[in-house]
């Protein structure tokens, strides 16, 4: 069986994929099944913003994997801790977190952001505007905070609190924030 016919026999698919079977690259090109070569212009949607199969990264991959591959963040890890130390001293920022998506990212900013209005202001400033077109995930939150209508059609009830503006629209961001 193809490649293609798996995925879509046994894959549910939450987006349209291109027409193309993706199987290996090196730096910032990817090759498909039949050896046409493109350019990774996607990066693997940011994933891959290193290029594809970086030799540094793939040896500390390797260098870890021959330690352990995966430890919950119950316990303390030596490259854990030295990773939010050199990013704390890169960004001037004194904690980090470590999210295991986008989604869980952009959820943890919602709460932040919440939790932040709230104990400075009370209730009634929760409101989170987006833009207009906007992406931030597949949770019900980050789907919520989504300015695409077409996204709002299918789930719910959606976390209440969000509004979208229109990008560049400084007057109507002025009049949705106040």
């Amino acid at each position: 069986m193809e490649t293609k016919e798996l995925d879509n026999d046994y894959v549910a698919h939450a987006y349209g994929r291109f027409d193309v079977t993706l199987n290996n690259g090196k730096g910032s090109t990817i090759n498909d099944d039949s050896g046409k070569q493109y350019i990774d212009f996607g990066s693997g949607i940011g994933v891959t913003a290193f290029g594809i199969c970086d030799d540094e990264w793939k040896a500390a991959v390797e260098t870890q994997l021959d330690k352990m591959q995966h430890v919950s963040n119950l316990y303390y890890t030596e490259p854990c801790a030295r990773l939010a130390k050199m990013l704390c001293d890169k960004t001037g920022m004194k904690k980090v977190f470590f999210g295991n998506s986008g989604a869980e990212a952009n959820e943890g900013a919602i709460k932040f952001a919440r939790k932040y209005s709230y104990d400075k202001y009370g209730e009634g400033r929760s409101t989170i505007i987006t833009l207009v077109n906007s992406f931030h995930g597949r949770t019900i939150t980050t789907l919520a905070a989504t300015g695409q209508d077409s996204f709002h059609t299918v789930f719910g009830p959606f976390t209440p609190g969000f509004k979208y503006c229109p990008a560049n629209d400084i007057e109507k961001l002025n009049e949705m924030a106040t």
